[in-house]
């Protein structure tokens, strides 16, 4: 089992390697959440994430050997970033197994920064098989992204500099996937400042630390399409379970709308991008997930920034929606001159913003003089989208709401 003291250690190894990152208040984000918020910047390593800390660690532990040799690693995005990123500069190879949809963006970052990368498998599991296989045949160590003794120690040095950098913290929230980052923060809190909280968060549409908990072991999961895909793995890692479990006091789960409107909050309140994976932390305690926090001193750790920017606008979308300031609704207007100006008019007066209008006449029903508009506007709140349905229907234009697909309780 990984101790404390192999902590100490990969600190000491990594030094002068990897950035030992801010730890800041954040004002904004305190203000709106009645707490006392301080953020923890992964996002600002050179690979864009907290992952660089287990890969360093892991590579100056290899024997003479293996280092010239070289490893191998599955991995979709930033585990191969890191590996990649840090093997070049310390001399070894690296080989990185990505299953054909990973990201072009990251494939073409690995490379760049010097691994060899190949295409294998429609899934991470499928990737991942190849990858051990030619481990086997090449004899090539293989670094597992999150449940390596190494890469779990590298995570912990995060747990070190948060009790350094902001004392008296209360509860430190931790965004979980295969759970390594969990286990070695935890670890390395629960040492020194036993007292304080841990709190994990994973997205559920990939419940693999729940399900684990519930079996009481780390168990295969099948998971769905996420916006954190840095958290969506098969499963838990099984050291990795063994030493978070004690020391988690509390997982909160969140749902997709959840992690989008943390991105967007960050971006507005921040100035940041963060990636779905580092924005759980801050999603598990917006639209009051954690009254327990209210007055405290909390700790958000934003351990990635490699957003996907192709998701950016709808991704943007689904949070207006969340947050009351984008609507849709389709309304049944005169198709005679000044129907639409009519419509116009009342939105104008109710204050809100025409992003689109569209004309429906072929599905308008039998009525010539009437015509189906669907509208998106934008507003202020969920007070003001109220507000004109009331308007709506006070004039008597017939109207209906679009609704937004997905969870967004």
């Amino acid at each position: 089992m990984l101790t404390f003291a192999d902590i100490l250690a990969a600190r000491e190894r990594i030094r002068g390697g990897v950035l030992e990152t801010p730890c800041s208040p954040s004002p904004a984000l305190s203000e709106h959440l009645n707490c006392e918020i301080w953020c923890k910047l992964e996002l600002l390593q050179r690979t864009g994430s907290f992952k660089e800390r287990g890969a360093r660690n892991a590579l100056l532990s290899l024997s003479d050997a293996e280092r010239k040799r070289g490893v191998i690693a599955a991995s979709a995005g930033n585990h191969a970033l890191a590996l990649a990123w840090h093997g070049t500069s310390l001399g070894i190879p690296v080989t990185v197994v990505m299953p054909r949809f990973a990201p072009l963006v990251k494939q073409a970052n690995c490379r760049r920064y010097g691994a060899h990368v190949e295409l294998r498998g429609e899934s991470f599991g499928e990737a991942k098989a190849f990858a051990d296989e030619v481990a086997v045949q090449q004899g090539l160590r293989y670094i597992h992204g999150y449940d390596d003794p190494e890469i779990i120690a590298g995570a912990g040095t995060i747990g070190l500099e948060i009790v350094e950098q902001c004392p008296g913290f209360d509860t430190v929230i931790v965004p979980v996937g295969g759970a390594g980052l969990l286990a070695g923060v935890s670890l390395a809190v629960k040492e020194l400042q036993p007292q304080s909280r841990i709190v994990g968060v994973e997205p559920a549409a990939t419940p693999c630390f729940a399900r684990a908990q519930a079996e009481g072991h780390s168990v295969p999961v099948e998971n769905q399409p996420t916006l954190a895909d840095g958290l969506s793995v098969p499963r838990t890692g099984s050291l990795a379970f063994e030493i978070a479990r004690p020391r988690l006091d509390r997982l909160v789960v969140v749902s997709e709308a959840d992690i989008a409107l943390a991105i967007v909050r960050l971006m507005e309140w921040e100035k940041m991008v963060v990636e779905g994976a580092g924005a759980a932390s801050l999603a598990a305690v917006l639209r009051g997930k954690m009254p327990e926090i209210q007055g405290k001193k909390v700790v958000l750790l934003l351990c990635g920034g490699n957003i996907d920017l192709s998701l950016l606008p709808r991704l943007i979308d689904t949070a207006l929606i969340v947050d009351g300031r984008l609507a849709r609704f389709t309304a049944t207007i005169s198709d005679r001159p000044g129907g639409l100006a009519r419509l116009a008019n009342l939105l104008a007066e109710v204050g809100v913003s025409v992003q689109e209008i569209d004309h429906d006449r072929e599905f308008s029903g039998p009525n010539v003089a009437a015509v189906n508009v669907c509208c998106t506007v934008e507003t202020r709140d969920g007070e003001q989208i109220a507000e004109l349905y009331r308007a709506l229907t006070a004039a008597g234009i017939r109207h209906f709401a679009h609704q937004a697909t997905g969870d967004s309780n």
